[in-house]
Formats: C-alpha cells, sequence, structure tokens
C-alpha cells in the first residue's frame, strides 16, 4: 500500500477494495484511462486495509470520495465494510460489485445506506465509468 501525498491540490480519492489483485488492477487501469490525473486512485486488498487507508486519509484532511468495494472478501464483506464506512463517513459515495449477490441482500442494504451502485462481475467498462461520473457530480 502507497499513499502518494499531493502538496499542490487535493484531488478527489477513488478507493478501490477487492481481494483479487487482478480485478483491483484491471478496475484502476480502466478508470485512469479514463479519467487520466484527475483523481488519486488507491487500492486496497481487503476491508480492513481499506478502512486504514480511509482513517489516514480523513486524518490528513485528505477525503475519499467514492469507496468501489467487492461484496465477497475474507476478513470483512464489503457490505459490512461499507455500512461501517457509511456510519463514519455517510458523505462518501459507495459502489458493491459483486458476483453471485441476491437481490434482497442488494435492497437491504440500500435502504440501510442507499443509495448504492451496483456493479455485476464481470462488470462492463462503459457502466463502471457512467457510475462514477455520476458520483463525482454529487
Amino acid at each position: 500500500m502507497v499513499i502518494e501525498t499531493e502538496t499542490k491540490s487535493k484531488k478527489n480519492t477513488i478507493l478501490f477494495v477487492d481481494d483479487e489483485s487482478i480485478i483491483l488492477l484491471s478496475m484502476k487501469s480502466q478508470v485512469k484511462q479514463h479519467f487520466g490525473e484527475k483523481y488519486k486512485y488507491l487500492t486496497a486488498d481487503n476491508a480492513k486495509e481499506g478502512w486504514d487507508i480511509l482513517q489516514e486519509l480523513e486524518g490528513e484532511g485528505n477525503s475519499v470520495s467514492i469507496i468501489i468495494s467487492d461484496w465477497s472478501m475474507p476478513g470483512m464483506n464489503g457490505d459490512e465494510f461499507l455500512r461501517k464506512v457509511h456510519k463514519s463517513y455517510p458523505q462518501i459515495q459507495k459502489v458493491i460489485i459483486t458476483g453471485f449477490a441476491d437481490q434482497k441482500s442488494l435492497e437491504e442494504l440500500n435502504q440501510e445506506i442507499g443509495p448504492i451502485s451496483c456493479l455485476k462481475k464481470p462488470w462492463d467498462e462503459v457502466e463502471l465509468i457512467s457510475i462514477i461520473s455520476k458520483a463525482m457530480q454529487n
């Protein structure tokens, strides 16, 4: 995990959380290719690391604008992680990515911390970019 410090200007941060490194690299690459240097892109390979990054950034006065988290991860699932994030940072936009979540679980999560976007694996790059664009406008 590397957190780059920006001294000139603060950028909105997009945090990707997934236990599969190929997914992290792929999403980050697609998003960075589209948005370029407009945003800061950070990755975490589990919810605990994602939480630690979030705490560190917020402690430095930097903020995360959007979190894109996998649903199924060891230790703490993405839905639990996003609930925890929402309690402390309700302003952060949240996206969950999953290959298996049932509609009832998604609806419960949406009611509790909504609105939340959901991407199905394998995700569509155009849909991913669209969700981030909309989230960054809020």
